[in-house]
């Protein structure tokens, strides 16, 4: 499962129909809070998300998993690409901080990449 996390409904469709289109199962979320309390958040292989979001921002999210003891590959996407988030997404095991619009075949291989270190880990 992909959780796709992002405000921008045109965003989020477009990520999804690529996603989709490469076999994967998605779920898509509109805020951090609504993946939160999703019944499907432990299904995730991989999160793809906003850095900036209202109320809690993809970085917050990421973060606030790691401790609570939840490990998933992310992959940021941003359109104010600041390098302090960049440092701060990559410090804390990002895989790929993407500036948008993302080209699509980068994106996909962030998501093989990803996708391959969470098969790879512990008790995955």
């Amino acid at each position: 499962m992909i959780s796709i996390i992002d405000d921008d409904m045109s965003v989020r469709t477009a990520t999804d129909n690529l996603v989709r289109s490469l076999g994967y199962a998605v779920e898509t979320y509109a805020s951090a809070e609504e993946f939160l309390h999703s019944p499907r958040l432990n299904d995730t292989s991989c999160v793809i998300a906003d850095v900036r979001m209202p109320a809690m921002s993809g970085l917050d999210l990421q973060s606030h998993l790691i401790a609570s003891g939840r490990r998933f590959p992310f992959i940021f996407v941003t359109a104010f690409s600041v390098e302090s988030d960049r440092v701060r997404a990559l410090k804390a095991g990002a895989i790929c901080f993407l500036s948008k619009p993302c080209d699509g075949d980068v994106l996909i291989k962030c998501l093989d990449t990803a996708l391959a270190q969470h098969s790879a880990a512990p008790g995955a």
